[in-house]
């Protein structure tokens, strides 16, 4: 379950927003992340991992996108999940066997 999120996403996108047109311009390039989370009542490091991440999202920096980690993390649970049916079906196959080996009465 994710954690409730404490800026709304209008406020998120719009800061977003702000900050990357504010570090295009070599002017207001320099604190701008700082700046503007200031102004928005936004942590800055939360603010720059935001950024960071859109940056990631549309392709201008490497690293892993949101959907694909999305997608990673509900192949993982799935994965523990398959496991965890196979070791249940193991050890059951492995109890019935024991089961037909054993002589009758």
């Amino acid at each position: 379950m994710a954690a409730p999120r404490k800026y709304p996403d209008e406020l998120r996108e719009r800061a977003i927003r702000m900050a990357i047109e504010a570090r295009r311009d070599p002017a207001t390039r320099t604190g701008a992340v700082k700046r503007i989370g200031g102004q928005l009542g936004i942590n800055p490091d939360t603010l720059r991992n935001w950024v960071s991440q859109a940056e990631v999202d549309a392709g201008n920096r490497p690293g892993t996108t949101t959907t694909d980690a999305a997608r990673l993390a509900e192949l993982e649970k799935e994965n523990r999940e398959l496991r965890r049916a196979n070791a249940i079906l193991r050890s059951a196959s492995a109890f019935f066997a024991a089961e037909l080996d054993r002589p009758s009465r």
